[in-house]
């Protein structure tokens, strides 16, 4: 599992793979940024649409998604993933972004990794960490990717634990122990 381009700035794209890129809002809806890294296809998963219409030959969709834990985001898990896959597989380009660029893009982006690219869960979130270091999926789409992975799978490389903040995927539980609760 490898990052092709390394990190490109925080509030930029952020590449993932050759054809998967992440980004906020406002990156999203810089036509430069996006003309520049050839991106033929833009998800806006947040819950407000463009203010300015995409650029030509872009095609954009927009999934109205809250950052809310009980979100149901697992239903555009499959239909987000297939889309990104059939865009690489034609040698285009698909940005997928939300609001922050933090937790509703990188579980979709996630779910791509390990449905398309093989990789566990657990590698998918080292993989986006490595190219967007702020992505921290809520504790609900973390449920929803550990009952994904699961039913993909057979099994699963996350765990959901519970810990002073709450229930946490046991990749942070280290992060948590140095933590005071408010």
């Amino acid at each position: 599992v490898h990052n092709s381009s390394g990190p490109v700035g925080l509030s930029g794209l952020c590449q993932i793979t050759e054809h998967l890129f992440i980004s906020n809002a406002a990156a999203a809806n810089d036509a430069s940024q996006v003309a520049k890294s050839n991106i033929t296809c833009i998800i806006n998963v947040s819950e407000t649409t463009r203010q300015t219409p995409p650029p030509t030959g872009v095609e954009y969709i927009h999934i109205p998604a809250s950052d809310s834990p009980t979100f149901p985001l697992s239903d555009h898990f499959d239909t987000v993933a297939d889309k990104v896959q059939s865009h690489a597989e034609n040698n285009r380009r698909t940005l997928v972004h939300c609001n922050a660029g933090v937790s509703r893009s990188a579980a979709l982006c996630m779910v791509y990794l390990v449905k398309h690219q093989g990789a566990s869960l657990l590698e998918a979130h080292t993989w986006i960490k490595k190219c967007r270091p702020m992505a921290r999926p809520n504790n609900g789409f973390w449920r929803q990717l550990i009952r994904y992975e699961s039913e993909l799978r057979g099994s699963t490389s996350v765990q959901l634990v519970f810990s002073s903040m709450g229930e946490i995927p046991d990749i942070y539980e280290d992060e948590t122990r140095n933590m005071t609760p408010l």
